[in-house]
């Protein structure tokens, strides 16, 4: 079994640590965030709309203008950020039976996935932007190792994204 994050996902975990880096510096502008996190031009916008609406980034119109978060990197979440951008981490279909998942038809996965479930936006939810924003900084100074029991996949760029 294979746990992804969607396409939008993805590009609101990439812009969020973007604008994380610069966090106390100066807005980041679309193009920007777009050009550094390898997000296409066409999704930029629509990635960065779903992020102010979670209340995760902060808009400031003009020549100016761009993007800061709205609260410090170390308060953000990766959980809220995937949440804003695809939906809770929810269980909402019986796993073995499709359609609604309820008491009466529960199957014999229900507790197992619905505990798996918890785990994972657990663990999201330990991770915040600073810790992510740090990370990528050390990838890309070629610095990082992974912890032991973690395994390279490939040889994937600092943000896992192949060329």
């Amino acid at each position: 079994m294979q746990v992804t994050l969607g396409r939008k996902g993805d590009y609101s975990v990439r812009a969020a640590i973007d604008v994380a880096r610069y966090h106390g510096q100066r807005r980041r502008k679309a193009r920007e965030i777009a050009a550094t996190m390898d997000i296409p031009v066409r999704y930029i916008p629509q990635i960065l709309a779903n992020l102010v609406r979670a209340g995760l980034l902060k808009a400031v119109s003009g020549p100016d203008g761009g993007y800061t978060l709205s609260r410090e990197p170390s308060e953000i979440t990766l959980l809220e950020i995937v949440v804003g951008a695809e939906g809770p981490v929810e269980l909402s279909a019986c796993v073995l039976r499709g359609g609604p998942c309820d008491w009466e038809r529960a199957c014999p996965l229900h507790i197992p996935w619905t505990n798996a479930q918890h785990a994972l936006s657990g663990e999201l939810s330990k991770w915040t932007l600073e810790s992510l924003s740090l990370t990528d900084q050390t990838i890309e100074a070629g610095n990082y190792e992974l912890p032991p029991g973690i395994e390279r996949h490939d040889q994937p760029d600092r943000l896992g994204i192949r060329d």
